[in-house]
């Protein structure tokens, strides 16, 4: 479950002024499109969260290291080689046959 942003108890950071903060945190410096990216549409199914105020998209430092934590114990896709993906349609090719679809 996520957790929603607590402005009470978290640092507000603009989103352009995360590139820099991240570099800080990792040493490599995403760019300013990437970090919209993880705002709006979010990589690998996790998003940055965020907030609007005054007309400006803030995100928090806090909110920066739960997206890292998030992202980090994600599973990747399992990739299937053209060899597997061949066998599963000869097998559902197969399946189709006997059930005389």
């Amino acid at each position: 479950m996520r957790k929603a942003i607590d402005l009470e108890n978290e640092s507000a950071l603009a989103i352009n002024e995360t590139p820099a903060y991240v570099q800080r945190l990792t040493g490599r410096r995403p760019g300013l499109s990437t970090c919209w990216r993880w705002v709006l549409r979010g990589s690998g199914g996790t998003k940055l969260d965020s907030f609007l105020l005054g007309g400006r998209r803030y995100t928090t430092k806090e909110a920066v290291a739960r997206f890292f934590a998030r992202e980090s114990r994600s599973d990747p896709a399992p990739v299937r080689t053209p060899k597997q993906r061949e066998r599963a349609i000869s097998a559902a090719e197969r399946e189709l046959a006997e059930a005389g679809i």
